[in-house]
């Protein structure tokens, strides 16, 4: 069964809505009704249930953007990528709609890796009304086949990224609330640049987490 929760932390001053998506299932991602492209699987993983990509068609599509309206947020997703995928690909994509049209705007949000090397780098990209930022060191590269989390924190002034809880980069960047849209795991929203791996969950902060505070991997199962 599909696992979609909305969390309150209770922070000084402050209460945060967080949002986690379980991918162990293919008929609802977040509790949102999915559209499936291609044949993603659920498998079975040291963590538990996770959905596997297989580069070339499969994609998992929901009709809403779980960051919309944040001004500040905090994107983790816990994912596995795997050997002999592309050499860029695009794992997760957050898209806004132009509320004027109901098309998609320029606005979006990004996670990517880059093969290098029989590696891979992160490569975290958001950008609206205008302003962007792509956050991509490939000078920072992790083993292929392994569980990683990765996360991209926006405090309202700068936008970093992380491969557990080592920085890869960080840029200034204003950005203002997305509007309301889609999401895309497996591929860019317009079904291109596909991803070859796993994606076990993904948890949305409106908030800019402290590193201490971020998702933590689940036990492994058995051990």
């Amino acid at each position: 069964m599909a696992l979609a929760l909305v969390l309150f932390t209770i922070f000084p001053l402050c209460a945060v809505a967080q949002e986690l998506w379980r991918f162990d299932q293919i008929a609802t991602l977040g509790g949102h009704a999915t559209l499936v492209l291609g044949h993603p699987q659920v498998i079975a993983t040291d963590y538990g249930s996770a959905v596997a990509f297989n580069g070339v068609e499969d994609v998992l599509q929901v009709d809403v953007h779980p960051l919309a309206g944040a001004a500040t947020w905090t994107w983790e997703m816990i994912f596995r990528p795997d050997a002999d995928g592309a050499a860029a690909q695009r794992v997760f994509h957050l898209q806004a709609r132009d509320p004027a049209t109901g098309q998609d705007s320029t606005d979006r949000m990004l996670f990517e890796i880059r093969v290098v090397k029989g590696q891979w780098c992160l490569d975290s990209f958001a950008t609206s009304s205008g302003h962007g930022a792509t956050l991509l060191n490939c000078d920072k590269l992790h083993p292929l086949g392994q569980w990683f989390r990765v996360t991209a924190v926006y405090d309202g002034t700068t936008l970093k990224n992380y491969v557990g809880d080592e920085e890869q980069g960080e840029a200034p960047l204003t950005l203002t609330p997305q509007t309301a849209g889609h999401s895309s795991a497996g591929a860019r929203a317009n079904l291109q640049d596909h991803f070859k791996g796993a994606i076990l969950e993904a948890r949305f902060t409106r908030r800019a987490l402290a590193v201490q505070d971020f998702l933590k991997m689940p036990p492994a199962i058995g051990k």
